[in-house]
């Protein structure tokens, strides 16, 4: 069996599950990079860690997925446990939140209130680029906040979040779907447009007529998107308040210099959303092409028995980014110094330099065995080192190493004393390179 590089990889019963994957390096590097500069926005915009549990309730999703919903109707993980409790593995995280805060009363908090979380989420689908059965996200939720300054925050939020990661060529569309007051009379007019048209729909779009009929606007099957070509637009049928807030939406993102378009097909796949929905589509991401989406959701809160709470929140796929990532911002976790020792006194000073520096937050490598100068190089090569540092008998005798900038092949002598400095000061510098 080979995998994608060609390269022959072992069979055995042991592999793991189909649709669910390890992460390794070097792309846990690309991963962890993604998490540590999600984290650092989130405390810069005053977004708290919540950690969710993996498995829920199956009614926390069936109630506020949708029952019409293709997570719902046939890709949840759910399965009865001893207890004879119907139980599912998470396929989303915003209905999890909402109960913790409602379970929690996290409503007593300052408002606004605002969480983030990180972790997998599970689908029974068909495995594909861009679409595991075990797929992880980092999501975010902004509670208690009816305005179009908080789904202004949220978007720009994300629009730093891609800027800092320098992942190009992505683009933002916007849509509102209406709210109680209005999407009824929308609902009635797909319904009426689409009945003429029902022998025609996929199976799953003919069931959606009856007890959904903006889903069909989701569907991805190539006939149903001809079919809905010249359907009844959402902005055509927009309250006063829906398209007054979408409008102040719009003007916030232009003065804050966010570029997005209006998408009136954009309707998402959960039931519970209303007004603003959007989504970050890449073109470089094939069909699955959304790395970021999410919505608002101002009546979620009190269909779990909480007060009635405005809410907004976007969720990232974590695989498309880092699949992005590896395109066009590669970030490997890689050492900026290698030691080379040669010989046993040589080791031991090395392997001492090398702990002060992890000491101060420095990565390097210092081998634990004996090797030749030329497998020193060839294995700090393989590593991605930046620097490689060689302290042999004669820079012993003299109290020096030999350092080796290995991209520019440029090297010098330095004291064994400046060791220190002279590492700090290029970590500095590389880091600032690679930011």
């Amino acid at each position: 069996m080979t995998d994608e590089q060609g390269q022959t990889t072992a069979l055995s019963k042991y592999n793991t599950l189909k649709g669910i994957h390890d992460i390794f390096p070097p792309d846990v590097f690309v991963w962890n990079k993604i998490e540590r500069t999600a984290k650092d926005l989130f405390y810069i915009f005053g977004y708290d860690e919540i950690k969710i549990p993996v498995m829920e309730s199956t009614e926390v999703f069936t109630r506020s997925i949708g029952q019409s919903t293709d997570i719902v109707g046939k890709e949840m993980y759910t399965f009865t446990d001893k207890g004879d409790r119907s139980v599912t593995l998470r396929p989303e995280g915003t209905a999890s939140v909402v109960r913790c805060y409602v379970e929690n009363a996290l409503n007593r908090r300052p408002a606004p209130q605002k969480f983030y979380y990180v972790g997998p989420m599970f689908r029974y689908e068909r495995p594909q680029k861009g679409r595991m059965r075990q797929f992880y996200q980092i999501g975010a939720e902004c509670f208690a906040s009816a305005s179009a300054e908080a789904d202004a925050e949220i978007l720009g939020i994300l629009n730093e979040f891609f800027n800092k990661l320098k992942v190009p060529e992505l683009r933002l569309e916007i849509n509102s779907i209406g709210c109680k007051a209005c999407r009824p009379d929308y609902n009635s007019a797909l319904t009426r447009f689409f009945s003429q048209k029902e022998e025609f729909l996929c199976g799953d779009c003919r069931a959606r007529l009856k007890k959904n009929p903006l889903r069909i606007l989701d569907c991805k099957v190539e006939s149903c998107g001809q079919l809905r070509k010249d359907a009844p637009l959402i902005t055509d049928f927009l309250c006063e308040n829906c398209k007054s807030h979408h409008e102040r939406l719009r003007e916030l993102l232009t003065s804050r210099g966010i570029s997005f378009r209006d998408n009136p097909s954009i309707v998402r796949g959960l039931d519970y959303y209303t007004k603003t929905t959007f989504e970050i589509t890449s073109e470089h991401l094939g069909a699955q092409n959304a790395v970021a989406a999410g919505g608002r959701y101002d009546n979620l809160v009190e269909e779990f028995g909480g007060p009635p709470t405005p809410a907004i929140g976007f969720a990232i796929g974590m695989e498309r980014l880092a699949g992005l990532m590896k395109q066009f911002a590669p970030s490997p976790n890689t050492p900026f110094f290698y030691f080379a020792p040669l010989g046993e006194e040589a080791l031991n000073i090395a392997i001492s330099l090398a702990i002060n520096l992890m000491d101060k937050n420095i990565s390097s490598i210092c081998t634990q065995w004996q090797m030749s100068l030329k497998g020193h190089m060839k294995r700090a090569d393989k590593l991605n080192a930046e620097y490689v540092i060689m302290i042999g008998a004669d820079e012993i005798q003299k109290n020096t190493a030999v350092w080796k900038h290995l991209s520019t092949g440029t090297q010098g002598e330095i004291s064994i004393e400046d060791i220190g400095a002279f590492v700090t000061l290029h970590e500095k510098r590389l880091k600032a390179e690679r930011s």
